[in-house]
């Protein structure tokens, strides 16, 4: 008889699952357990800071620009690793990435960067293929460890606040902005047209801004509004002190000389002299000279602003995306100067004159700001303007005989009033006119033929120039130096930008107190007599200049003041005799006659 029993193990045979023996699903699910976890243990082996930088290809480029970097050491005692920004965390797209860098391992056995040289040579193509990853992802590497909705504007410096703004509404994205965080900084290697398709907004990319971004946003623009009104009391209080002081002394000092010679008289056999009664008190107008005489400037609120260096900052520079970051906000969306770096002034004055940046030149000792006390006031006729800041101690220029650039003038103030119908003007201000061939400036020429001597200034040099009077202006470098001194427009279209009011209306005091009105459209025009006034004072170490001039335009390249219009201005200090770009400037700032909303809000007493 047969023996029907199963044999050992043949239950495994013969229970089946969809037509797979128990025992071999079982087998195979054991075996894929094995290699899923060997396979994904490698996969994350490769993924650590150690692995990444065993060659010498990584470990003696990128991973020593890496080191101390905000990604490697920060005060959350968090740092990200190369894989936390090169590789994805999901699965799918980490095995897509994966298979893509195999290709490194052809790279590493060819050596095509085994060397320095090879690297440098290499490495713009590589970052712009990574740069175009992560902007196809939404930076989606960068988001995991950074989020809209997680950040804080109070935590945040102004400018980064109006960027992720921007960036919210407009469709940009993490790596347009923040290329350079961990490695060495390309874009100003890659083509300056190729560089805005990358960084151009994505639309796809757009997103609502969270409540708890506007909120927080709310929060510190109300506490720095608080912060500057304090400081602008403080700084009146300090006004008030000074004029007092002031006053004293004038006081103290006119009774002294009328004992003198009364006591003088006295010893001379004469009658004992009533000294007159000194007046009690010296009027701010007197103090400060005549041009804005019955002004009590006490009655006149005050502002700070905060006025900069500039160095080599030209309006070319401004546009140029792979030098200034703010190019694109600048030229496609609209942005003006203003918008970014308004309080952050400072901070690039300082960066700019200690040769950081945009400086070839420093002028050791030199302030990279200057905080000046700004009034602003009117009568039926006139505007006057008040500016007051601290004396600075000398600083001698290295590259001029004698130190000094301008040896008749310890200083100059000017402000320029912005016409109409000129390109970014209003974005701009006093930046418009200022272009990288102007004197000291990066393109500079060398030589200026007679037949556009006159044209463009004189003086051996081109003048600052408004980018309308020329029939091009070279922003790219690429077939010419940047700028356009030498391609001046026609007289006859020059006159018709004059006549239809695009220019820039500028009003000068000097040293002496001496008042000049004038132009900027093809160079500086200086209308000797026109309509203007100024004092200048130093007293008490600080320089007190009023500037006075007509509201009504008298003539060409001027500009009227008018109710209920806007104006964008700028204005200059050429301080410690400098001259020429070695000056501090303003950003855009618009002025207007009883318009609370604007920054120079000019009301009558």
């Amino acid at each position: 008889m047969t023996d029907q029993s199963p044999k050992t193990g043949s239950l495994w045979r013969k229970w089946v699952w969809y037509g797979v023996p128990l025992g071999g699903a079982l087998a195979a699910f054991v075996a894929g357990i094995i290699f899923w976890g060997g396979f994904n243990t490698a996969m994350e082996a490769t993924n650590t800071k150690e692995f990444c930088i065993s060659c010498h290809e990584m470990r003696s480029t990128v991973y020593q620009e890496y080191q101390g970097t905000i990604h490697q050491t920060n005060r959350s005692g968090v740092g990200a690793i190369c894989s936390d920004c090169h590789v994805p965390k999901d699965w799918t797209h980490k095995i897509i990435r994966k298979v893509q860098a195999s290709k490194e391992l052809y790279g590493k056995v060819m050596g095509t960067i085994s060397t320095p040289e090879k690297w440098d040579e290499k490495r713009l193509t590589l970052a712009i293929h990574e740069w175009e990853r992560m902007k196809g992802s939404d930076s989606r590497e960068c988001r995991n460890c950074h989020h809209f909705d997680a950040m804080l504007p109070e935590k945040q410096k102004p400018r980064a606040r109006q960027q992720h703004l921007n960036a919210m509404t407009a469709g940009q994205t993490c790596i347009d902005c923040h290329k350079g965080i961990a490695h060495k900084d390309l874009r100003d290697r890659m083509d300056e047209d190729e560089l805005a398709a990358l960084e151009a907004p994505n639309p796809a990319f757009a997103r609502e801004i969270p409540q708890a971004y506007l909120d927080s946003l709310a929060r510190v623009e109300a506490l720095e509004a608080e912060q500057a009104a304090a400081k602008d009391a403080e700084a009146k209080a300090a006004r008030e002190g000074e004029q007092a002081r002031i006053a004293a002394a004038v006081e103290a000092a006119r009774a002294e000389e009328q004992t003198k010679a009364a006591a003088a008289l006295a010893a001379a056999g004469g009658a004992a002299a009533t000294p007159e009664p000194a007046e009690a008190t010296v009027t701010p107008a007197a103090a400060a000279g005549d041009a804005a005489p019955g002004v009590d400037w006490n009655a006149v609120p005050a502002q700070t602003v905060t006025l900069f260096y500039p160095g080599q900052a030209s309006f070319e520079w401004v546009q140029i995306g792979k030098e200034h970051g703010g190019a694109r906000p600048f030229t496609k969306g609209g942005d003006n100067c203003s918008t970014c770096h308004a309080k952050e002034t400072a901070a690039m004055g300082q960066k700019i004159v200690t040769g950081e940046k945009l400086e070839p030149t420093p002028i050791p000792g030199k302030r990279g700001s200057v905080e000046v006390s700004l009034q602003a006031t009117r009568d039926a006729e006139n505007l006057y303007l008040r500016l007051q800041w601290p004396e600075a101690p000398h600083a001698p220029v290295p590259f001029v005989e004698g130190g000094k650039m301008d040896p008749e003038n310890p200083v100059k103030v000017a402000m320029m009033v912005a016409g109409t119908g000129m390109d970014k003007v209003e974005q701009a201000g006093c930046w418009a006119p200022c272009h990288s061939d102007n004197r000291y400036m990066s393109t500079a020429p060398d030589t200026i033929g007679d037949d556009l001597a006159l044209r463009v200034g004189g003086g051996g040099f081109a003048q600052k120039y408004l980018p309308e009077s020329r029939t091009a202006i070279e922003l790219k470098g690429k077939d010419r130096p940047l700028g356009g001194w030498d391609l001046l427009k026609s007289d006859d279209e020059i006159a018709a930008y004059l006549a239809g009011g695009s220019f820039m209306d500028l009003t000068r005091v000097n040293a002496k107190g001496e008042a000049q009105r004038g132009y900027l459209l093809e160079r500086r025009h200086e209308e000797a007599g026109s309509p203007a006034n100024g004092s200048a004072t130093l007293a008490g170490g600080v320089w007190t200049v009023v500037l006075a001039r007509p509201l009504a335009a008298s003539g060409p390249g001027q500009v009227a003041i008018e109710a209920g219009k806007t104006y964008t201005v700028g204005f200059a200090i050429h301080d410690d005799f400098s001259a020429a770009r070695f000056h501090h400037v303003s950003l855009d700032m618009r002025l207007a006659l009883d318009n609370p909303e604007v920054e120079i809000n000019v009301t009558q007493p």
